[in-house]
């Protein structure tokens, strides 16, 4: 009997990476994000931790419910005993794709490095990601996000010119830079593996990565049409159109006409005349005090309203509590999973739609056997609890 096709009720329910079978090894921020990713796209992802009391706890490596979700669950592995290292290794046998956020070295230290892995698997897709690399003189040294866009000039050209330049929330490098880089990567990977039969390792660092998101900005730079300090520029601040002010209510309005038309636009609402060299960096100064002083005399909801329909390019600055009730967020950004509010899976796909799913924090019976487990792993797995996969031939 010819084998059914699958619905397109089953291929909306699992989104276009259904089928994929991921293994992550426990990590922080750009590793999990990666894994977030493919998980939300509908591979099956299923999470290796140590078998720690309170993986929460400061300094422990639980995403949170959040970054953790759509993991099929939380397998408890000692990987270094025997027994915790021989599951691991069952497991690669039977995985697409891993994702590892070791220093350099310790993979290998622990058994599954590439080498190892891709021998037992030669269709693996290896997914490592660190901070500063695997060569170099930094490539063993501790560091964050602040570290690696620090080093990679991106950190230094965010901010004021006369005050230290603020983080960016731990995103360019460790989330876009680090993890989204890698799961770009990795799903390149599985492209070509479709081509060739083979896997392969790829290797993602938050320093590279983060200078790789700056790319157009090297470019102006090298062109002589970006100043070398923070905060002169157009999309620095240093554009008195191009940035944030604050209102009479002590809320903030976000001010981004940069083309001649939305800046015309800009003025005609404020009433002021819109000639177009106030847009050069001369008149700066003077726009600037006349914008703060315009934008403080009314409150938040007063731009809004102004605003709202023109192309001026003026729009709240909302925070995590705000953003999502607005309504063009409620339309298209955020989701709620088992009563969270979170940035919904992404992008939109026509028919197999990207789904944030919640995570399991320990794998069902049908888990463990889809992975091959003989048998169910108690929680706390180690040494003694590690199970075998079976033996498939």
């Amino acid at each position: 009997m010819a084998q059914r096709e699958p619905s397109e009720e089953y291929l909306r329910q699992r989104g276009p990476l259904r089928g994929l079978k991921i293994l992550e090894v426990e990590g922080i921020g750009g590793a999990p994000f990666a894994a977030m990713l493919l998980a939300d796209l509908g591979a099956d992802v299923l999470r290796i931790e140590r078998p720690v009391a309170d993986p929460a706890a400061v300094g422990g490596t639980d995403p949170g419910p959040a970054l953790g979700r759509g993991r099929q669950g939380t397998l408890r592995l000692d990987l270094k005993s025997l027994a915790g290292r021989e599951t691991m290794l069952g497991l690669i046998r039977r995985a697409d794709g891993l994702i590892e956020a070791f220093r350099p070295g310790v993979a290998e230290r622990l058994g599954f490095g590439p080498d190892v892995a891709c021998a037992l698997n030669p269709a693996l897709v290896y997914g490592r990601l660190t901070g500063w690399g695997r060569q170099g003189p930094l490539a063993r040294a501790a560091g964050h996000d602040i570290n690696y866009i620090g080093l990679s000039g991106l950190l230094g050209a965010t901010g004021r010119p006369d005050s230290p330049p603020s983080p960016p929330l731990a995103i360019a490098g460790d989330m876009a830079g680090g993890g989204m880089l890698l799961a770009v990567g990795m799903l390149a990977a599985f492209h070509e593996r479709a081509t060739s039969g083979m896997g392969q390792v790829v290797d993602a660092a938050m320093l590279h990565g983060s200078a790789l998101l700056a790319t157009a900005f090297w470019g102006f730079h090298q062109d002589g049409h970006w100043a070398g300090g923070r905060g002169c520029n157009l999309t620095d601040g240093g554009a008195p159109f191009y940035d944030s002010y604050f209102c009479a209510d002590g809320r903030m309005i976000a001010v981004g006409a940069l083309e001649p038309k939305f800046f015309g636009a800009l003025c005609r609402g404020l009433g002021i005349p819109d000639a177009p060299e106030r847009q050069q960096p001369e008149h700066w100064p003077d726009l600037r005090t006349e914008l703060t002083a315009i934008f403080a005399s009314r409150p938040q909801e007063h731009w809004v309203a102004l605003f709202e329909g023109t192309d001026a390019c003026v729009t709240p600055v909302l925070d995590f509590d705000s953003a999502p009730a607005h309504p063009q967020n409620r339309e298209i950004t955020f989701t709620t999973v088992e009563g969270r509010i979170m940035p919904k899976a992404g992008p939109d796909f026509s028919r197999t739609p990207a789904v944030a799913r919640a995570r399991h924090l320990e794998p069902s019976v049908q888990v463990l056997r889809q992975w091959g487990l003989a048998e169910e792993i108690p929680a706390g797995g180690s040494d003694q609890t590690a199970h075998q996969p079976k033996d498939d031939g």
